[in-house]
């Protein structure tokens, strides 16, 4: 007799001091072979109107990385899925708040 294999039935916890999380201006998405991985960026001053070595202008932007997650390249579909179903709920909760 063969048993059927057990769906999984996560229970996440976020300890204290992570509750709060992280603010972020921006995200830079890049991947190698096996990881894709989030940078998590906030602006730590306002732009700043500077010029290129080349002459060129430029607003300067002086930011930080708050916190990089790494995910397998074989969950990248899952996150992008849970992505558009929240925004998609959020869109309907806030339907005065289209993103652009």
């Amino acid at each position: 007799m063969t048993e059927e294999p057990l769906s999984p039935a996560f229970n996440i916890n976020v300890p204290p001091e992570h509750l709060e999380g992280h603010y972020a201006d921006f995200a830079s998405v890049w991947h190698n072979n096996e990881t894709f991985i989030l940078d998590f960026v906030s602006m730590s001053r306002p732009p700043t109107p500077t010029r290129t070595d080349e002459g060129g202008a430029v607003a300067r932007i002086d930011a930080q990385v708050v916190t990089r997650v790494r995910i397998p390249a074989a969950q990248v579909w899952e996150v992008m899925k849970a992505l558009q179903a929240q925004l998609g709920q959020w869109e309907q909760e806030n339907p005065d708040r289209k993103l652009s």
